[in-house]
């Protein structure tokens, strides 16, 4: 009998690299492959030659693989191993009309005359397949434009039209969270940002905070003051770095209190700069209460695109700003409390502090020191 999709997903990552491995036609039909290196995704039967297993991700669909930007084996033809799902048809449909409309975003009415789908339909099967709404996904690809034309070195004025925005005013309002900075100042690479930074030790080492006039950009946690300072200064070289003023010491001070066991951490703004599936990462992450952790692929599944564990993992390592996106909340399944960037026992600290301050209003941790 042939394994269900959700059953073959629950399956070891080892179990389904062998199906692979062995051409297993039992699995054909459930079971999908794509291959980073090539951008390429095959059933499990496929008779192109093995890849290297470290480039390889599974997913149980031909719209998973395709959601995140695989493309099908011309000799195995995956897309047309499993029943036609008109659903995923028209939202493949959808997708494809709102990348033509390269001008403008079209509105939701339109896409669902389009592919012959009410808007209110179209709109949660779309969020339900593709993770993001319609007009997000539209957003997502305008910016990526913007972004592609201003590395190019082209005017903005032109361009912010040419990719779609019906006004500079709008483009400037979105600026700061999509491009983490003004598009001027995204065109020269960051040159002539001013950010503020300041250097601080507490329970679990130096911490260290950089913001723009927006927000906190930048959070970091090691051994070595200095060694944090020459890192903050690598990420942003071609941006002025200064000396904290009053609030971003009052930023620091709320991270302290943290650390400490003396205060929750409040919400700080953020000024970071990420792709859209990065921030709707982010924002789950900040989702999950403190004193809990979930599973990456809990994220996944939050997010609606459960096939992309891995993503997520990197997503999470990729967090420039710790803490206040909450990275360490999330644990592998196997258990333990698995990587973090700014290491392992860090992360089973904030999980164990933020266990207290679950149970307990206010701690006083002030004396326990990293050494």
């Amino acid at each position: 009998m042939h394994a269900s999709a959700p059953q073959i997903l629950s399956l070891s990552e080892e179990t389904l690299w062998q199906a692979i491995l062995n051409r297993d036609t039992n699995f054909d039909g459930k079971l999908f492959y794509g291959v980073r290196s090539t951008n390429i995704y095959c059933r499990p039967t496929c008779p192109s030659r093995r890849p290297n297993r470290s480039q390889v991700t599974f997913f149980n669909s031909p719209e998973a693989a395709e959601i995140q930007g695989f493309r099908p084996c011309k000799r195995c033809q995956p897309q047309n191993a499993t029943v036609d799902n008109p659903a995923r048809d028209k939202v493949i449909a959808a997708c494809r009309y709102i990348e033509g409309e390269c001008d403008r975003i079209p509105t939701l009415s339109e896409i669902g005359d389009r592919v012959a789908m009410s808007p209110t339909h179209l709109q949660r099967i779309f969020k339900q397949i593709v993770g993001v709404s319609p007009f997000q996904y539209a957003d997502s690809l305008r910016i990526k434009r913007l972004k592609e034309h201003l590395r190019e070195g082209e005017e903005i004025a032109p361009t912010l039209y040419e990719v779609g925005y019906g006004s500079s005013s709008r483009l400037y309002e979105k600026a700061p969270k999509q491009l983490g900075m003004t598009p001027n100042t995204y065109k020269r690479l960051g040159f002539g940002e001013q950010i503020r930074y300041a250097i601080a030790n507490s329970p679990l080492g130096f911490v260290i905070v950089a913001a723009t006039k927006r927000g906190i950009c930048n959070i970091r946690l090691g051994n070595d003051a200095a060694e944090l300072e020459s890192e903050l200064q690598r990420e942003f070289s071609n941006a002025s770095l200064e000396k904290a003023d009053s609030e971003l010491c009052q930023w620091m001070q709320s991270l302290i209190d943290y650390l400490s066991g003396n205060l929750p951490l409040p919400n700080l703004p953020c000024d970071v700069k990420a792709t859209a599936f990065q921030l709707q990462v982010w924002n789950a992450l900040q989702a999950i209460p403190a004193g809990r952790t979930v599973t990456y692929s809990d994220v996944a599944d939050a997010i609606g695109q459960p096939n992309s564990v891995r993503a997520v993992a990197r997503a999470c390592a990729t967090n420039p700003v710790a803490l206040v996106i909450p990275c360490h909340r999330v644990v592998p399944k196997v258990g333990g409390v698995g990587g973090y960037r700014w290491g392992s026992f860090r992360k089973e600290k904030l999980i164990d502090l933020e266990k207290e301050y679950a149970t307990t209003p206010t701690l006083n941790l002030k004396n326990e020191k990293i050494e």
